[in-house]
């Protein structure tokens, strides 16, 4: 799809290749802390996951080269952060290798007693970027158009279809184990038992609309996923659901029709 971040293709000379782009020749790798929460482009994020969860790449390789970067042109906290990473993604390896299958049940590792929903109706309609909560449906059109979805976007939709839709979590899981390109079993589980608050310590639930505004300030994002939202203005691209009827006629965009309701009351924190 074109539409995608970028084309991957397969084997160790394109692995390399993209290595090569990405630190040496766009010298990219000194800004990456400062990019990494990008959602657009081929270059905010390294890309490297693909190669890597196909053992096309390996991890050692690409710290050695950002050593070897540090020494030729700058050692910042960029070229720490990509290492850093690197070894978080040792972390689940290890994590599962601790728990075994834990990471695959309900309660997770900490064996919760909780008890999750399944409503088929939100699981399509999180699964079809449906869900009137357009930070949600971008990124769930892109992992289903590309198999690709960025960091940023993984921890926001796990966030919504587990804590907020309150959905059975394994079913997100399962559903990015069948669709990503960079699927790898350890980071996968790891990542969505985290999210939903099976593994113990802090349970982050993402503010969707926040989230939506801090990353993707101007709307290019959504727009580009949704073209259904393109003639909304900033005031309304994250929280569509705020147009009046009037509103919606003018800039051609009418819920329910165009685009959906939300599929849940919007969750705005109470201030203090």
């Amino acid at each position: 799809d074109n539409r995608g971040v970028m084309h991957f293709l397969g084997g160790e000379s394109q692995a390399l290749a993209r290595l090569k782009e990405y630190i040496w020749d766009k010298d990219l790798l000194k800004v990456y802390f400062d990019t990494r929460n990008g959602m657009l482009g081929s270059d905010y994020s390294t890309k490297f996951s693909p190669w890597l969860a196909h053992g096309c790449l390996s991890p050692r390789f690409i710290a050695n080269e950002c050593k070897n970067y540090e020494q030729e042109r700058v050692t910042n906290k960029s070229t720490y952060w990509v290492v850093f990473e690197l070894l978080w993604r040792d972390f689940f390896k290890l994590f599962a290798l601790k728990h075994g299958g834990k990471i695959f049940l309900k309660g997770g590792t900490i064996n919760s007693e909780k008890t999750w929903g399944y409503d088929d109706k939100k699981f399509q309609a999180w699964k079809g970027g449906r869900t009137g909560f357009p930070l949600v449906d971008a990124n769930m059109k892109e992992l289903l158009a590309t198999g690709f979805m960025s960091n940023r976007g993984r921890q926001n939709v796990c966030s919504f279809f587990a804590l907020d839709l309150d959905q059975d979590w394994r079913y997100g899981a399962d559903y990015f184990e069948s669709t990503l390109l960079d699927y790898d079993v350890h980071s996968n589980w790891g990542n969505w038992c985290s999210g939903a608050g099976m593994t113990g310590g802090r349970l982050n639930r993402f503010n969707i609309v926040k989230q939506s505004k801090d990353y993707d300030q101007h709307g290019d994002y959504v727009r580009h996923w949704l073209p259904e939202l393109k003639h909304l203005p900033i005031e309304f691209v994250h929280e569509p659901w705020k147009m009046t009827e009037n509103q919606q006629i003018e800039y051609n965009c009418r819920l329910g029709k165009d685009y959906p309701h939300p599929i849940i009351p919007p969750f705005y924190p109470e201030k203090r």
